[in-house]
């Protein structure tokens, strides 16, 4: 009988596996490759803006929930093709309700950012 992992050997992995998640995330989609250009763009612009804590927490969010979006749209295609590699109207349904999330989460993430940025540009 095998010896179980205590709880917090078994959190330390899980914790790594979700670190290589996103690492493979970043390294292998393009989508992800973009927002991540763009939430570093808008870090760099929150220091040089010297925008508030407030500021700062709703844009860290807008960040957090384009890229889990991203994330979960990713596998969503994944799974989808790996069940039904070729075109099937209701893999590509659940698909652009996939897509369709990510493009919400961006229009939410833009609209934060005119709010946060365009009265300290003009």
């Amino acid at each position: 009988m095998a010896k179980k992992e205590s709880f917090l050997v078994n959190r330390i992995k899980s914790v790594g596996y979700a670190y290589k998640g996103a690492i493979l995330l970043l390294k292998t989609e393009s989508s992800i490759k973009i927002q991540f250009a763009i939430a570093i763009c808008v870090t760099i612009a929150g220091f040089y803006y010297n925008i508030s804590a407030t500021e700062w927490m709703v844009q860290v969010l807008a960040i957090g929930i384009i890229m889990t979006a991203e994330g979960l749209n990713t596998a969503v295609e994944a799974i989808a093709d790996f069940i039904h590699p070729e075109f099937h109207n209701k893999i590509g349904f659940l698909k652009d309700i996939s897509a369709g999330a990510v493009f919400i989460a961006a229009i939410a993430a833009t609209i934060v950012g005119f709010i946060i940025y365009l009265p300290k540009v003009f």
